[in-house]
């Protein structure tokens, strides 16, 4: 699918949830609303991708997303050595 028929059929999704959207949600049968549920999902800017980007893989695996932290306890390798010894407390 070529740039201009994505961004075409993008306008007519777009315009077909408008349409759906000036319908009163009390007025609303459960098709209009399973539509436009549907459609939110297809438009919602995280699953929007064109066409051109489509076809490429993106990176995967640690260190490939700069400015994000790896999930806790998965950063850094074990000590060594086990865990610290404690202070002893006030008795």
């Amino acid at each position: 699918m070529s740039d201009q028929n994505f961004r075409k059929q993008e306008g007519e999704l777009r315009q077909r949830m408008r349409e759906l959207m000036a319908v009163p949600e009390r007025d609303r049968t459960d098709a209009q609303w399973d539509e436009l549920a549907a459609l939110e999902l297809q438009l919602a800017p995280g699953n929007r991708l064109e066409p051109s980007r489509r076809a490429e893989p993106g990176p995967s695996g640690p260190g490939n997303n700069p400015g994000r932290r790896p999930p806790k306890g998965h950063s850094q390798p074990p000590r060594q050595g086990g865990k610290k010894p404690r202070k002893p407390g006030p008795r």
